[in-house]
C-alpha cells in the first residue's frame, strides 16, 4: 500500500542535459512515478503553476534562469511554496550547497548520482511532504473546530450575561416596587457613579464593582419593615437604628454571591463619611472603599435633584454647592474634585436617560 501511494506521486525533473533527463525519467517511471521533465526553468515554472507536482528534482546550471532562481520563485509563490525541491548538480563546493538550501531546497544530491540514492531521497521527501500536508489539513480542521466552539461559547456567554442582567435588574428594582419615592434612583445613581469613577481614572475591575455596588446599594432595605421604610414623618431614634441596619442586611445578602463579593463592600460602606462620622463602622478617609466614596457623592446628587413628597427637586447648582461644602467631612475631596470637573450637561443627559443599565462587565 505504501509503495502504491508513493507511485501515484507526480515528479518534475528540470535539467538542460537531455541525457540526464532521459536517465532520471526511466529510473523513476520504473518505480511507477508520474514524471514530467523540462530542459528550462522557465518552462518548469509555467507547468508547475498550471499543475503543481509533488516533488521537483532541480539542476543548478541552466540557461536563462538557474536552479537557485527557479527555487526562489517557487518558494515565493503561496500555492507552490510547499513543494519539496531536491537539487541535483555537479557543483560540489560547500558554498553551492549552502546557497541551494538558502534558496529553499530540502536536499542536495551530487552528480554523478546513484539511482538508489536518488530513489531513497525522493521517497523520503515525498513521505515528509505527505505528512506535512496531512498535518496542515489537521491544523486547518482544528482551527475550524476552535472557531466553531468559540462561536458556541460566545452564545453561551451572551446567554449568561443576559441572565445576569435580568437577575440584577430584578434585584435592583425590587426596592423601587416598595418605595415609589425612589423610583429610578438605582438606575440614575449607578450612571452618576460610573461617570465620576471614570473621571477619577478607575480601571475596568473597579468600574465593574462600582457599577454593581451602586445599583444594589439599598437592596438591604427589603429587610426593613414598611412601617419604618414608608413612614412619612421623621423617624424615632429606635426607628433610625433599624433603618441603618439596611447596609448590613444588604451586605449579608449579596456577599456570598461570588461575582458580587466586591460590590458587597460598597453596600456595607456607602453610608460611611470621609471624616469618620458615618455608619456602620465609623470608617475614615481611605479606609472607606473607593467605590463607596464615589457613590456617596452620586447618591447625594440624585437625592437633592429628585422630587420628594416634602419638597420639589432642587437645581443642580444647589446640589453642587452642598457637595462642595461637605468636601472633607462627608465626602472625599478627590472625588468632589472629579465631580466638579464634569459638565452639568452630562448629569442632565443621565437624568433623561430611560434605557435600563446593562452590566457589560458582570461575570467576566
Amino acid at each position: 500500500m505504501k509503495e502504491q501511494l508513493l507511485a501515484q506521486r507526480d515528479i518534475m525533473i528540470v535539467d538542460d542535459n537531455p541525457a540526464n533527463l532521459r536517465l532520471l525519467e526511466d529510473m523513476l517511471r520504473q518505480q511507477g512515478f508520474e514524471v514530467r521533465s523540462f530542459p528550462l526553468g522557465r518552462l518548469a515554472l509555467a507547468a508547475a503553476t498550471r499543475n503543481p507536482p509533488d516533488l521537483i528534482l532541480l539542476d543548478i546550471n541552466m540557461p536563462e534562469i538557474d536552479g537557485y532562481e527557479v527555487c526562489e520563485r517557487l518558494k515565493s509563490t503561496k500555492e507552490l511554496s510547499s513543494i519539496p525541491v531536491i537539487f541535483l548538480s555537479a557543483l560540489n563546493e560547500i558554498e553551492h550547497k549552502v546557497k541551494a538550501f538558502r534558496s529553499g531546497g530540502v536536499d542536495y544530491i551530487s552528480k554523478p548520482f546513484q539511482f538508489d540514492e536518488v530513489r531513497a531521497r525522493v521517497e523520503t521527501h515525498l513521505k515528509l511532504h505527505e505528512l506535512r500536508e496531512a498535518l496542515k489539513l489537521q491544523n486547518d480542521h482544528l482551527e475550524e473546530l476552535v472557531s466553531e466552539r468559540t462561536k458556541q461559547l460566545q452564545i453561551v456567554v451572551e446567554h449568561i450575561q443576559s441572565t445576569y442582567d435580568e437577575t440584577l435588574q430584578v434585584l435592583g428594582g425590587a426596592l423601587d416596587l416598595r418605595d415609589n419615592e425612589t423610583a429610578g434612583h438605582s438606575q440614575r445613581v449607578t450612571r452618576y457613579s460610573l461617570v465620576i469613577a471614570k473621571a477619577i481614572g478607575c480601571n475596568a475591575e473597579e468600574l465593574k464593582q462600582i457599577e454593581l455596588g451602586a445599583f444594589l446599594h439599598d437592596f438591604g432595605k427589603i429587610g426593613i419593615p414598611d412601617a419604618i421604610l414608608l413612614k412619612p414623618g421623621k423617624l424615632t431614634p429606635d426607628e433610625t437604628e433599624i433603618m441603618r441596619q439596611h447596609v448590613r442586611i444588604g451586605y449579608d445578602m449579596v456577599r456570598q454571591i461570588s461575582f458580587l463579593s466586591g460590590a458587597a463592600q460598597i453596600l456595607l460602606a456607602h453610608q460611611e463619611f470621609y471624616d469618620g462620622t458615618g455608619y456602620p463602622n465609623g470608617l475614615k478617609g481611605a479606609e472607606i472603599p473607593l467605590g463607596a466614596r464615589i457613590f456617596s457623592v452620586a447618591d447625594t446628587l440624585d437625592a437633592m435633584t429628585s422630587d420628594r413628597p416634602y419638597r420639589s427637586a432642587l437645581p443642580f447648582q444647589a446640589a453642587q454647592k452642598e457637595i462642595l461644602r461637605c468636601s472633607g467631612s462627608q465626602f472625599d475631596p478627590d472625588v468632589v474634585k472629579a465631580f466638579l470637573s464634569i459638565p452639568e450637561q452630562v448629569w442632565n443627559d443621565i437624568r433623561v436617560e430611560a434605557s435600563p443599565i446593562s452590566f457589560m462587565h458582570v461575570g467576566n
